[in-house]
């Protein structure tokens, strides 16, 4: 009898077993050869495909989402492959437009939830602007999506070569965004991504998209001097006698108060390296971590500061970015980071309605710039700063970090009371610190000297409020 009993629980241990198997068993792996093939399995669920090492052209499309993703439990290997994308795709108006009530057209579109794609190299090739500005190269709006070890490069914005001068969304810019990831999504991962801006736009960026992680992502874009486009003989700038589209401040560069462009000063020929806006529709972006990520030349490094959520950077660095390194906001914690402030100032925080952001910001060499004199703006309420640097000669001696300033990025609303209030800073450089007129509680340990602005600076500050 036991020896009977043992042999059915052997029975049915092995065919628990079996079926245990059965329901943990990795999809099959799909081998494709073409494009066309590959198409075949994006909107089918439970799939593993692999598509060839190759490049492969993308100069024809249906929808103004020229491959979408729907599919879902789904991985997508495309590691060797490469995508060619023509930018005339853009611009054509008989492509069938999405249903979601979003007119931008983008190459991939991933829609599904729990969908991994990786190791995909795309680019666009052609000067073909679009119909509008938000082109894009990847749109992400499902849950548990991951890119991984994807890199982009975008070229096919119009007019090239003068940044946001010449506005930034309506007028004749054209971008050529890269990364999108918006309501509805949810838990999207960016891990080792890169993107390489040849074009106007945004490298990285959120519009209500929930609990996003972005890590180990590098974004790099260009810089130009005013003087190379004053120069010019020919072409956009040249048309337009150099004028740009408005005058005093322009995300980061100074042109005359009737629009001349100066000389001396720098633009960035994309706008922000991983930027949050602050909501989609009515659905905020919340909750975004972004960690270990290397931003170049962009207009600004890292934007967390439109969105109100409170977001968190760890162990970032930006370099040679032109508006400012880090747009700080309300209830961000910033830790381990770094910047220069060679042509704009390494963060701000400068939302007077800011509150509570937690700063540990690292000073990269920041000599042998162009156009820029400000370290580090703090405006807002209960701010916890600490400011330091490797070697003292990182920092020019005319150089400072302000607080209760208009100076510089971020203050939209010139009927705010600007203010610094029980601000805590911790400032480990040897710069000076300046406090303007509405610097109040300030908690200041210092190296460098430490002062109220003088009654002249004082209105020059208030001068700059209308001159956004």
């Amino acid at each position: 009898m036991k020896r009977y009993i043992l042999v059915l629980l052997a029975v049915f241990l092995t065919g628990f077993s079996s079926q245990a198997q059965e329901k943990n068993k990795e999809p099959k792996v799909i081998e494709v050869h073409t494009l066309k093939d590959f198409k075949r399995y994006i909107n089918q669920d439970n799939v593993h495909v692999k598509l060839s090492p190759g490049n492969y052209q993308i100069d024809a499309a249906e929808k103004i989402r020229f491959i979408e993703i729907t599919s879902n439990n789904a991985y997508y290997d495309l590691r060797g492959a490469r995508f060619m994308v023509d930018t005339k795709l853009f611009s054509r108006p008989d492509l069938v437009k999405s249903d979601d009530g979003n007119s931008m057209y983008c190459a991939i579109e991933i829609s599904g939830n729990h969908v991994t794609l990786e190791g995909l190299y795309i680019e666009t090739y052609g000067d073909t602007p679009g119909l509008q500005s938000k082109n894009k190269m990847f749109n992400i709006v499902g849950e548990h999506v991951t890119l991984k070890d994807v890199e982009v490069r975008t070229t096919g914005s119009n007019p090239w070569g003068y940044g946001y001068l010449y506005g930034l969304g309506g007028g004749d810019v054209r971008k050529m965004n890269g990364i999108r990831v918006g309501y509805p999504a949810k838990n999207v991962k960016l891990l080792g991504c890169q993107v390489h801006m040849r074009a106007m736009g945004h490298a990285i960026f959120l519009q209500g998209a929930e609990n996003t992680l972005i890590e180990n992502c590098q974004v790099d874009g260009l810089l130009r001097t005013t003087d190379a486009m004053l120069a010019e003989t020919s072409g956009y700038g040249f048309d337009k006698k150099f004028y740009a589209a408005k005058g005093n401040y322009i995300e980061g560069t100074i042109v005359a108060a009737d629009g001349k462009i100066l000389p001396g000063e720098i633009i960035s020929l994309s706008e922000d390296g991983i930027r949050m806006y602050p909501e989609y529709n009515g659905h905020k972006t919340k909750n975004t971590t972004i960690k270990n990520c290397t931003v170049t030349q962009m207009r600004r490094g890292i934007c967390t500061g439109l969105s109100t959520s409170g977001d968190t950077i760890i162990d970032c660095v930006v370099r040679d970015c032109v508006a400012t390194g880090y747009n700080i906001g309300n209830g961000d914690t910033v830790i381990n980071s770094s910047a220069d402030a060679k042509y704009g100032e390494a963060f701000c925080i400068p939302y007077t309605n800011a509150k509570n952001a937690k700063v540990e910001m690292t000073i990269l060499d920041s000599r042998n710039g162009l156009a820029n004199t400000l370290l580090a703006k703090i405006n807002g309420t209960g701010h916890d700063v600490v400011i330091k640097t490797a070697d003292p000669k990182f920092i020019p001696e005319t150089m400072a970090i302000k607080l209760s300033v208009w100076e510089g990025y971020g203050n939209f609303d010139e009927n705010a009371k600007m203010h610094a209030t029980d601000i805590k800073l911790d400032n480990q450089t040897e710069t000076e610190v300046i406090k303007f007129k509405g610097t109040e509680n300030a908690k200041i340990k210092s190296v460098g000297p430490v002062r109220a602005a003088t009654e002249a600076e004082n209105m020059v500050n208030d001068a700059n409020r209308t001159k956004r």
